[in-house]
């Protein structure tokens, strides 16, 4: 009787946020995360930032255990616009959010009657769950922020003898959050006045927040002591070594039980047009394992359908994002996508010198910056600002990885 191999699934997983099969590289940016537990009082948090497609919400996914391990709790989740809207909306987020791991902690009567300014006799529920939290909340006297400010330490003063060394609140896509100057509302100032409030009293509450690289100049803008009160880590694109790990490890892993193997050639193929981005390498490897497999059981060559693939990426990736663009920004965005820096950082007046030679109607300084930010808040264009890179002022990246690529493919089709 002859034994059937077992079925190997694709293992590669471009979703938005899924873990892929083998993380690779990140280890400067795991060391960083693991300094800052080691901190008794608080002087750092973290802003975890990069591009679209460079795998922060995977890395933020694994910092979870790592903390766990080390005795800190972990709180959060993905904000939303919804958080901005009010500094109340943003007090009920955290609220509910803490309240998820502290519901099984039981208040002692002694803490209980310390809270002066309750009639501790209403109190019903024992226990550090959403009711108490919002409870303790609504009867504390002062603004949004004292009254934030309370619960926090009243929570830590409950934890501490839990044997924790503190929680993490962890927040993806924190470049939804913002001020709301027209409305009055500053959540994203409460959040960050809050934290760094209770962190001079030794609370050990510490600021994880990931996002886009519009992050950190929003925290900074809200909050000019932002600038020293966050540990910036920026995801950068993997390197080859890296990259090829990524390829080669989910199946290489699996040798005997995988049938499809990349070959140099695919390899070095896969590197250079995923740009290092894990985002890219997985979809390119997830599209060209799915093509491979047939052709092998067939006994047919395999080689990586490139020409196909990028069209569905083009499609599943970039076309939505292009078509937010208007006639003319899409003029400009030509023109960057063809500057020789266009994939790094550019500058106005790089983009209006090519202008003047490729344009009948050159853009002038004054319009490439209104264009720029117009760009830069429908998420296609960004301004490096980042405090500590002085002489990166003035210099602008895509937002969107590899779209210059991209935008240079449409005018050939064009």
């Amino acid at each position: 009787m002859i034994k059937e191999k077992p079925l190997f699934l694709n293992p590669y997983r471009p979703g938005a946020g899924h873990m892929p099969p083998h993380l690779a590289g990140r280890h400067k940016e795991t060391e960083e995360f693991i300094k800052l537990t080691s901190q008794t009082t608080i002087l750092e948090n973290m802003v975890l930032t990069g591009l679209r497609g460079v795998g922060k919400t995977v890395l933020l996914d694994t910092f979870k255990p790592l903390s766990i391990k080390n005795n800190w709790l972990w709180v959060g989740t993905d904000l939303s616009e919804s958080a901005s809207v009010s500094e109340e909306n943003l007090a009920i987020r955290l609220l509910t959010d803490l309240s998820v791991v502290t519901s099984n902690v039981l208040i002692s009567q002694e803490k209980i009657s310390k809270i002066g300014f309750i009639n501790t006799e209403e109190i019903i529920e024992k226990r550090l769950g959403f009711d108490f939290l919002t409870q303790l909340y609504q009867n504390t006297p002062g603004l949004v922020m004292d009254k934030l400010k309370y619960v926090l330490e009243f929570v830590w003063d409950c934890l501490q003898s839990q044997n924790i060394k503190g929680l993490i609140f962890a927040y993806d896509e924190a470049q939804n959050l913002s001020d709301q100057a027209a409305k009055e509302q500053y959540p994203l100032g409460i959040l960050l006045d809050t934290f760094q409030s209770i962190q001079k009293k030794d609370v050990p509450f510490m600021l994880l927040l990931t996002g886009l690289p519009t992050l950190f100049p929003k925290l900074v803008e809200s909050r000019t002591f932002a600038e020293r009160m966050f540990r910036v880590v920026f995801l950068k694109r993997l390197n080859e070594n890296d990259s090829r790990d990524a390829i080669l490890k989910p199946i290489t892993d699996q040798i005997n039980t995988c049938l499809v193997h990349f070959t140099e050639e695919s390899v070095n193929l896969i590197i250079k047009n995923s740009g290092g981005y894990p985002y890219f390498i997985q979809f390119i490897c997830k599209e060209a394992y799915d093509v491979f497999l047939p052709k092998l059981e067939a006994g047919e060559k395999a080689s990586v359908p490139l020409n196909e693939i990028t069209r569905k990426l083009d499609t599943d990736f970039f076309a939505g994002r292009w078509a937010r663009a208007t006639d003319r920004q899409r003029e400009l965005l030509i023109i960057i996508a063809q500057l020789d820096n266009s994939e790094e950082e550019f500058s106005v007046q790089d983009i209006v010198e090519l202008s003047k030679k490729d344009m009948k109607k050159p853009f002038s300084p004054s319009h490439v910056n209104q264009m720029l930010s117009s760009l830069s808040t429908a998420g296609l264009i960004y301004k490096n600002r980042f405090g500590k890179y002085k002489n990166r002022f003035g210099k602008y990246s895509f937002a969107v990885p590899l779209l210059g690529q991209f935008i240079l493919r449409q005018q050939k089709i064009i």
